[in-house]
């Protein structure tokens, strides 16, 4: 991600070049004429703001789309351009590719071509000659990644992070599984060992066997790698106690599965699997790029499907095993639609194709490089939403501290004060007041007009 002083340069840059169309420009008219040094997708994301800005208009379909600059807008709208800089990462904007696949994955199940594991997607690959990721991808990640660690033994950083890690890692990939956890349901199952009321068992198993399987990842030390030490081990970590076959945790299939909702059928061959997760493995080492890496192995770990279930979890926790040994900010799948990287995932298992599931990964890994590294600080916009319902969240803090309100209690309270709210903001507006009380502390908690005796009073039920 660029800084917000390059990010105000291009937007400038974009502005001045409409301003030389009367009727408007085309995406290639903007590029050729402003001379602006933008991949196609950072240039759309840049024109897809300023036009939820104002700034510009649209016309035409999407393959004649017109961008168009109001009269005097400009001078009006260029003071703005600095907003954007944290906006950009507010929602998905796919590529032209990421959403052709979309459309194509969502499909009626009848009118796609069934297919099969095609060992070429794999072997053709060429580890620092052919890359999923761009050049400008990587560089971009890398500035939004990095730390003040980076010269650090391995794991330095991520030893640092580690609490809020292991909850908000262990939330997100569960979330993205289904499970019905809340955040501050999850935090009180990791820090106090008590699964919440009602919820299944497995997902109180779920969220444990996360927690215990980054631990492994961050304490592991030199052995942690894309080895089969740590990649099985791992699986037996986060599948504990959720497979009918115990002995299963750990061991590679040896026989066929199917994938829900799919037309694709993993290989079924238990040599081929062994074959194919050992070319994985040496292949995702030899990768130079941490980020190349993590995207790798979440494209070919579940493309295999080398476990009976829990290949998803595999890949997103080991996704971050590069991340931890070069001292980068974590990818804890903060705010990932379920819907869109299951979508992701398909257009890998059908189409053989990357584009989708890539622009999940580059937006997921800004929003987690944002939730860790100082970056969010230099780059602090107001969240919308906060704006939007900050005397509800200040209301509903209050409640639960005034009351001191169990933690327990505190979820149920904070979930039927939601349902006052739209539902498209409900789950957000939960996260808020989760990571709002997960951070409160003796200086900051006036801000939900608190007393101190309240504070005190709260804080020891909560131990905080």
């Amino acid at each position: 991600m660029a800084n917000k002083k390059v990010i105000s340069n291009e937007i400038d840059q974009i502005l001045s070049t409409l301003g030389e169309f009367d009727n408007g420009a085309t995406l290639h008219e903007i590029r050729k004429a402003g001379g602006i040094n933008l991949e196609t997708r950072s240039l759309q994301r840049r024109l897809h703001q300023l036009s939820k800005d104002g700034s510009i208009t649209i016309s035409g379909n999407t393959r004649s789309r017109v961008y168009h600059l109001p009269d005097n807008a400009y001078n009006r709208h260029t003071p703005k351009a600095i907003q954007l800089v944290h906006e950009l990462s507010a929602e998905i904007l796919l590529s032209s590719a990421g959403l052709e696949i979309k459309n194509l994955v969502s499909q009626p199940v009848f009118q796609r071509k069934p297919v099969g594991y095609r060992r070429d997607f794999l072997m053709s690959y060429r580890p620092n000659v052919d890359s999923y990721l761009t050049d400008a991808d990587k560089d971009q990640l890398a500035y939004i990644g990095k730390t003040n660690t980076l010269q650090q033994p391995a794991g330095t950083y991520a030893k640092s992070v580690l609490e809020r890690l292991i909850i908000d890692l262990s939330w997100n990939s569960s979330r993205l599984e289904g499970n019905t956890y809340s955040l501050l349901d999850t935090q009180y199952l990791i820090s106090k060992g008590r699964a919440a009321d009602q919820k299944d068992t497995a997902d109180a198993q779920m969220i444990i066997n996360h927690k215990e399987a980054i631990e492994f990842l961050v304490q592991g030390e030199d052995e942690i790698g894309f080895n089969n030490y740590t990649i099985t081990n791992l699986h037996a970590l986060l599948s504990n106690n959720l497979l009918p076959d115990p002995a299963a945790s750990g061991r590679l299939r040896t026989f066929s599965v199917g994938i829900t909702d799919s037309v694709f059928t993993p290989l079924a061959v238990p040599q081929l699997v062994d074959e194919m997760f050992r070319v994985i493995l040496d292949k995702v080492d030899s990768i130079k790029d941490p980020f190349e890496q993590a995207f790798f192995i979440m494209v070919h770990l579940p493309y295999l499907q080398p476990f009976d279930d829990v290949n998803k979890r595999v890949s997103r926790l080991a996704a971050n095993i590069p991340f931890n040994a070069h001292n980068l900010s974590p990818l804890a799948f903060v705010d990932v639609p379920q819907k869109l990287y299951i979508q992701g995932l398909l257009g890998v298992y059908e189409l053989n194709r990357v584009d989708l599931l890539k622009d999940v990964f580059l937006w997921s890994y800004e929003r987690s490089a944002l939730r860790y590294a100082a970056i969010r600080q230099s780059l602090g916009e107001p969240d919308p939403l906060r704006v939007t319902y900050r005397d509800d969240i200040r209301h509903i803090m209050g409640e639960v501290v005034k009351k001191t309100l169990p933690q327990e209690e505190a979820v149920k309270a904070i979930a039927n004060f939601s349902e006052n709210l739209p539902q498209k903001d409900r789950q957000k507006f939960i996260e808020i007041v989760d990571t709002e009380l997960l951070s409160l502390h003796e200086g900051n908690f006036a801000r939900f007009r608190v007393s101190p005796s309240e504070f005190k009073k709260w804080q020891q039920v909560w131990k905080i």
